[in-house]
């Protein structure tokens, strides 16, 4: 038969009744308070106002495009403008022709209209007097007009669109309208005989700013940002306000106005700090009810601290020695409530992670080195084996000389690759190690390839971890060379608290998808002893170690190993840790 448990109010209960009263009495205030004084009134009138200006603006905006655009109808509906235009004769009869048919009719709407505008008019007839005015890389300071050749826009990207296209009559931004906040009206003139020949472009520009005539009724210097965007491609035309690339995370009431008969939309992002700007009794309320739960929190606080904080106090000291790593520690509380639970679970979770520890302590250092030796031992089967058939062919055809340098540099070469049995080496030892390996390849090759050396001389005598250089520079040997020779650097030198070394070639290079298929294993293009390295470097020192490979097909490739300077594995870091 089961003991009979003893009764109790749990801990919990303890702690959540005033808590959860507490919360519910705050949040019924602060909230009746914040939703019935500031979502009502502020945010209908501020946006009702934000909107008004919005509609203003898209008016005005009308009105001038409409006036703009009867600018051009007039121009391309006058047939003794567009006969002027096409005419051929003396200079004088051109004079004449430019004083009474050309320029009134530019300059009539010039000073009728009410902003500054920049009237150019392109011209393939070359008997005309080109007239220019300032430069036009300047903002619009008066009302002027230019007659220009029309080789001058033929290389634009712009006019080379309209000319493939049957588009015609459009608000554009090209040139430097966009770098001086302007915006352009540009028409295609053609012939009345067969409306197809065309005899001139109209390019009609005027400020973004003009256009909105003003922005009084914007409170820009709140905050509000203005905008003028084409819908079809949500590029930002013109911008007035305050967001930037800071404000990204910022919470903004987007407010858009369409603009008739065109594919403009003005956008206003009103930030909700201005649309929230008076509600300072609101904040003074909050407060107020703020203050008071905090007073009531404190006491309630200060109550249960009282009752509860010896055991709590034990409890976080068991925690705090598990977080040192003693696992040795042990509880006792007396009773039959929650705290008592938490003890014998803690005492119990103790023992079994110590017994975790101690075995996969042991197994994970076991599992490392059998990983580290394994990938050791395939280093250099493919080197071997060709090195050897290299001396057989050279034995066959009576080189012996030959014979007898690639087989003492292949002993010197293993023998620096077995560094009498230690895993790590000095600098200057691998290096010289890869320099064997060239000597061998130097003989097969027959000096068709040069070797740069770079390495600073103040990490030549640090340790690594053995045959990181070698496999990649055996790779350019297999898979780099393309042509009749090749130039391979090895540079080295101390970044921070890091070694940096460096295998770079000037051969065929290797395209995205073959690096990556490299990193992740065995393949054709010599992943195997990528690979290898690179899990080698990442088993002894950590994650943040290892190889990086920057390749350009057809141009080379660099190849990048990150190793820590004068740590030799990262179990050393922890050597403070026991089971």
């Amino acid at each position: 038969m089961m003991p009979k448990l003893k009764k109790y109010m749990p801990f919990t209960y303890k702690m959540m009744i005033p808590y959860l009263l507490l919360v519910l009495l705050t949040d019924v205030i602060i909230g009746y308070i914040s939703y019935s004084m500031l979502t009502d009134s502020r945010t209908e009138m501020a946006e009702s106002n934000i909107r008004t200006g919005m509609e203003q603006a898209r008016n005005n905006i009308r009105y001038q495009m409409d006036e703009i655009q009867r600018m051009s109808d007039n121009l391309f509906s006058s047939q003794p403008f567009q006969r002027a235009l096409e005419l051929k004769g003396t200079p004088f009869e051109i004079y004449l022709v430019m004083l009474d048919e050309i320029v009134p009719q530019i300059t009539a709407p010039l000073q009728l209209f009410g902003n500054k505008i920049r009237f150019m008019l392109y011209t393939p007839n070359s008997d005309l007097n080109i007239v220019s005015g300032d430069n036009l890389n300047e903002p619009i300071h008066d009302s002027d007009y230019y007659i220009l050749p029309l080789t001058d826009i033929t290389g634009s990207e712009w006019y080379q669109s309209l000319k493939d296209s049957k588009r015609d009559n459009l608000w554009l931004q090209i040139d430097t309208d966009q770098k001086l906040d302007n915006i352009s009206h540009v028409r295609r003139l053609v012939n009345f005989s067969d409306y197809k020949t065309v005899i001139g472009y109209v390019r009609i520009t005027v400020t973004l700013e003009d256009l909105f005539g003003g922005f009084d009724t914007f409170p820009l210097e709140e905050g509000i940002t203005l905008r003028l965007v084409e819908e079809t491609t949500g590029d930002i035309l013109f911008q007035r306000g305050m967001v930037n690339d800071d404000d990204a995370g910022r919470d903004f009431l987007s407010l858009h106005e369409k603009i008739p008969g065109s594919s403009f939309v003005i956008e206003s992002l009103v930030p909700y700090t201005y649309l929230t700007k008076d509600a300072g009794r609101l904040r003074r309320v909050i407060f107020a009810v703020c203050a008071l739960s905090f007073l009531v929190m404190t006491v309630i606080g200060y109550v249960v601290a009282r009752l509860s904080g010896r055991k709590m106090s034990r409890i976080v000291g068991l925690v705090r020695s598990f977080q040192e790593g003693n696992f040795q520690k042990r509880i006792r509380f007396s009773g039959n409530d929650e705290f008592v639970q938490i003890a014998d679970s803690f005492n119990v979770m103790a023992t079994n992670i110590q017994e975790l520890i101690n075995s996969v302590y042991v197994q994970g250092i076991q599992k490392k080195q059998a990983e580290l030796e394994a990938l050791q031992a395939q280093i250099n089967p493919h080197f071997l084996y060709n090195t050897l058939s290299t001396i057989s062919s050279l034995a066959n055809l009576g080189e012996i000389e030959k014979v007898t340098d690639m087989v003492q540099g292949l002993a010197r070469f293993y023998r620096l690759t077995l560094n009498q049995g230690n895993v790590y080496i000095e600098l200057e030892k691998e290096l010289e190690q890869v320099a064997t390996y060239l000597e061998i390849q130097r003989v097969k090759y027959a000096d068709a390839f040069t070797v740069y050396v770079d390495v600073d001389k103040e990490i030549l005598h640090m340790q690594v971890i053995k045959l990181v250089l070698q496999p990649f520079v055996e790779n350019v040997f297999k898979h780099a060379w393309f042509g009749e020779t090749i130039a391979i650097r090895l540079t080295g030198k101390r970044v921070g608290g890091n070694i940096e070394l460096k295998v770079i070639d000037n051969g065929i290079g290797m395209r995205p998808e073959e690096i990556t298929r490299m990193m992740q294993g065995p393949s054709q293009a010599g992943g195997y002893g990528v690979k290898n390295v690179n899990e080698r470097i990442k088993l002894r020192y950590g994650g943040d170690y290892g190889v990086t490979i920057a390749s350009i097909f057809g141009a080379g490739t660099t190849v990048q190993l990150l190793l820590p300077a004068g740590i030799k594995d990262n179990e050393e870091k922890d050597e403070g840790f026991a089971p």
